[in-house]
């Protein structure tokens, strides 16, 4: 398994065919502090993933921040991305821990549902994610997953947690106290005026509430 702590500010990219403002967007994003980047782009073909998650893979080299292919196992096998994250209807945990090796990211979609985050991280995950908290302009039909399964999934979970869905600066506080290691923004960070802002206002207020969890 791979040895990187999941945690800080996940980026997961917004659905744009251009590609230029997306490198732009994420680079900005990079810049602003975030830890991991995602990509995820739902209305782009096959031929325009790959070219996207190619460039995002050599510019997330550039800033040492590992990038995960959302869904998409054969794509990040071809662009060498530093991992996947699976949904409940995409290839198994162990399947794709079974293609990809030891040395990758594996991340689950495990929604509001503890038993999905025990069963994929018994099949190898190397970090699991829980929501949506809020409601979401990215997946606005997710079902709204109750803060307090976070305490209950720290009691189960031993890899790192990740909180997802219409999570911003403003309303991260309660995610980070009930347990969360890293916290999954998109809309909030893309859709800004100033994605390295954003960016930054999210970083420092992650690191100022873990610091004062863990004083």
């Amino acid at each position: 398994m791979v040895d990187i702590r999941v945690s800080g500010i996940y980026a997961i990219t917004p659905d744009i065919v251009d590609t230029d403002n997306l490198i732009t967007l994420v680079q900005q994003a990079l810049i602003g502090g975030v830890s991991l980047v995602q990509y995820r782009n739902k209305i782009a073909n096959n031929v325009l993933k790959l070219e996207q998650a190619t460039l995002l893979s050599y510019l997330c080299q550039e800033f040492n921040t590992p990038l995960i292919i959302n869904d998409d196992l054969d794509l990040a096998i071809k662009v060498g991305a530093d991992g996947v994250h699976l949904g409940i209807e995409d290839v198994t945990v162990a399947e794709a821990r079974n293609r990809l090796g030891a040395g990758k990211i594996i991340g689950a979609s495990c929604y509001n549902q503890l038993r999905y985050a025990i069963e994929a991280e018994n099949q190898g995950a190397n970090y699991v994610a829980f929501g949506a908290f809020f409601s979401s302009t990215t997946k606005p039909d997710a079902v709204i997953t109750p803060i307090d399964l976070l305490c209950r999934a720290k009691q189960h979970i031993q890899v790192p947690i990740v909180a997802i869905g219409g999570i911003n600066s403003g309303n991260i506080e309660n995610l980070i106290y009930k347990g969360v290691d890293a916290i999954a923004v998109s809309g909030c960070l893309f859709n800004s005026n100033n994605t390295k802002i954003e960016a930054q206002k999210i970083f420092y207020k992650f690191k100022k509430i873990k610091y004062s969890v863990n004083h």
